[in-house]
């Protein structure tokens, strides 16, 4: 079989298709002389063609407007208030991953340039450290639909990307953002274009004290009369402790038009982070006792060759990762002198290789085959230092590990109405081959009138465990098994619109997942954790998403976003002990419901944004236990609210915009016992200065 596949990605090697949207262009000519009567034309609907590499993919784009709404936010900020993923925060600016269709984040894969973003010794991705001001494409792909860009996304796929600024002459922006609790956010793009060349540099620094309050439900101080009797109790209220900031990001883009059909393109992005741990609720330690935070230098670039003829398009890419992630703890041993506890290091090298190719036969035929390639070099590294007088054990592993993916796809489009897709894949990760993943699409226009577009998909995946799950020490668990299973989407799409009045689009998802001998790392009575095959996930549920645009009147639009999610997140496994509560049971952490609506009015040059967001309760033991508060997370709601005015002079544009976020002051947690900030505020200055030519 893996001959087969190799053959079929050979022979399918050549390829691409410039498939055209229908775009609709009106114009109205001015006329000076007078009619002497007027004929009322009935409305005319122009179709275009749906591409065809869409069949049956279900997806989520994010607009460029979204990713460009705040400078103060991370993807993680973004993706919570804008789709169905559930984002599990650790606190302001720390640890933010991803669960798609209530699996875990490691289900879910993400990709920058067509370079996977996940760590190989963890599998996941922060999504905290993601500036939005650096992605100009992000788009999510449900399900089955990630088989599409990767394999392992047993939940799904992230896919983010830049491209160039389109810029003609010198191009320059300024942004300044000052929030609470001492926070302050620079953005700077500096842009040049020509006919050939695009060039574009990026920074971003951001820095905070992040020292916010909030009322500490874990703790209960007593009042004492004057005989030290309990006349009273009340939860105190606290400082978020050891959880400041500094991150720079730099990225540059150079970009080459051959003008005849080749592009060369280089991405090249830096990332410097110096972020404290916060401290738990429950933690009685001052934060001048201890150090406790974490570094990280990342380096990321990739190349590639864009070659596009009429029917057919080659892309090869070629890219280099370098992390150098640091966690140190340390306390005061009450002398002046300082003690440290752990001095945890990793380095990750990874080379990165892929080579695309796609090819377009009369419109109705579509044939893709590529190769991608990731080669990672761990070296993980734990020094405990045992006595005070510095005597220490180092642990750790070096390891080094292959992945590579082929995958061939055949698209055909027979009628306007009707269009089939069938997709190989085959993963190996080492010296482990996957069975062939295979995966099938299909969608037909139900009625034209509406853009009524039914959608189905079916596909098998696999995820290998990570380094961490394989050579961790103490707990590394070599004898894992790749975990598998089986997903299924179904859904309707309409779009409605009439010009220069509004525009209507909707999606109802269902989706089923069924996976097995999932990973989970268990205690042992040698006093460690080590992970284990031990489960057998189904993850079901509905996804509703809706958009319109309306024209109130003249002057006034009305633009309104939502979506909602419905995810039981069941384990079906077998029992480990006979004490095991946890078979039928929701995953932990995984809220069985989520919503997230984005409201914007815009006069003239002033816009009004209101976004709202909730997720249901989360539970904390695999049990479901609500017997104490420590056993589930309570739901909550989330508002925020922005207003911009833009003004044009003759040296510069600029907008001033005024955030409030947590509007109604809700007092919430993502992760136990790690309180998120209450009502806070921020302002916004964008400067884009203009350049005569």
């Amino acid at each position: 079989m893996k001959i087969l596949t190799y053959t079929l990605c050979l022979l399918l090697a050549c390829s691409f298709t410039l498939s055209l949207r229908a775009q609709e262009d009106t114009t109205h000519p001015q006329r000076t002389d007078r009619v002497a009567y007027s004929l009322k034309i009935d409305e005319v609907h122009i179709y275009g063609r749906r591409p065809i590499q869409d069949i049956g993919v279900q997806q989520t784009q994010l607009d460029t407007t979204v990713l460009r709404e705040n400078i103060t936010l991370s993807m993680a900020d973004v993706l919570t208030r804008n789709t169905t993923l559930f984002i599990k925060q650790y606190g302001r600016a720390t640890l933010s991953t991803a669960s798609f269709h209530g699996t875990s984040p490691s289900h879910t894969q993400v990709t920058w340039n067509g370079m996977k973003l996940n760590s190989p010794m963890l599998g996941m991705v922060d999504f905290s450290m993601i500036p939005s001001y650096f992605i100009d494409n992000a788009s999510l792909l449900h399900g089955t639909s990630s088989i599409l860009t990767t394999g392992g996304g047993l939940g799904g796929a992230v896919t983010l990307s830049t491209q160039p600024a389109r810029q003609k002459g010198f191009g320059t922006q300024y942004i300044q953002g000052i929030s609470s609790f001492k926070t302050f956010d620079e953005f700077l793009r500096l842009t040049y274009g020509n006919r050939h060349w695009q060039a574009s540099t990026r920074v971003v620094y951001s820095s905070s004290e992040n020292r916010y309050t909030y009322r500490n439900y874990n703790k209960k101080e007593n009042i004492y009369d004057d005989e030290m009797n309990i006349i009273d109790t009340y939860y105190p209220m606290e400082r978020n402790k050891s959880g400041d900031f500094h991150d720079l990001h730099l990225l540059q883009e150079i970009y080459y038009n051959t003008g005849k059909g080749d592009r060369l393109g280089l991405s090249a992005w830096y990332m410097h982070s110096r972020r404290g741990v916060p401290m738990l609720t429950v933690d009685y330690k001052d934060d001048a006792e201890y150090t406790n935070e974490q570094k990280e230098n990342t380096f990321r670039g990739v190349l590639n060759w864009d070659r596009i003829r009429t029917d057919w398009k080659l892309a090869v890419k070629a890219g280099y990762t370098y992390t150098d992630l640091g966690y140190e703890y340390s306390r005061d041993l009450g002398s002046g002198s300082r003690v440290q506890m752990i001095d945890s290091h990793s380095y990750v090298n990874t080379l990165y290789g892929s080579a695309q190719s796609e090819h377009s036969l009369a419109d109705k035929w579509m044939f893709t085959a590529g190769i991608t390639a990731h080669q990672h070099f761990v070296n993980s590294r734990d020094m405990n230092i045992i006595t005070q007088e510095g005597n220490s054990a180092v642990v750790g592993y070096d390891q080094a590990r292959t992945e590579l993916s082929f995958n061939a796809s055949v698209r055909w489009q027979p009628t306007d109405r009707l269009g089939l897709s069938a997709v190989v894949r085959e993963d190996r990760y080492g010296e482990q081959w996957t069975p062939v993943i295979p995966a099938f699409f299909t969608d037909y226009v139900i009625s034209k009138r509406g853009n009524v577009l039914a959608k189905a998909s079916v596909s098998r995946n696999f995820r290998f465990p990570t380094l961490n799950d394989l050579y961790f020490l103490p707990g590394g668990n070599p004898d894992l098994k790749k975990e598998k299973g089986f997903t299924y989407d179904a859904g309707v799409a309409f779009s409605l619109a009439q010009e220069n009045r509004y525009s209507v689009t909707g999606e109802v998802t269902w989706f089923d997942s069924h996976i097995d001998d999932w990973i989970v790392w268990l205690p042992t009575f040698k006093g460690f954790w080590t992970p284990m095959n031990v489960k057998r996930v189904h993850a079901y549920g509905i996804e509703v998403k809706a958009a319109s645009n309306i024209n109130l009147c003249r002057d006034w639009q009305l633009a309104m976003d939502g979506n909602f999610g419905w995810t039981p997140s069941i384990n079906h496994g077998d029992p480990v002990t006979w004490a095991d509560e946890s078979i039928g049971k929701q995953l932990v952490y995984i809220p069985e419901f989520s919503s997230a609506f984005t409201g914007k009015l815009s006069y003239k040059s002033w816009r009004f944004t209101y976004k709202w967001s909730y997720y249901s309760e989360r539970y904390t033991t695999s049990s479901n236990e609500t017997a104490t508060k420590i056993g589930r997370i309570k739901p909550y709601f989330m508002s925020d609210v922005a207003l911009e005015k833009r003004c044009s002079f003759r040296v510069t544009d600029l907008s001033v915009k005024g955030i409030v976020n947590n509007l109604f002051n809700e007092a919430y947690e993502s992760v136990l016992s790690r309180p998120m900030p209450r009502m806070n505020y921020g302002i916004i200055l964008d400067f884009r200065p203009k350049f005569r030519k």
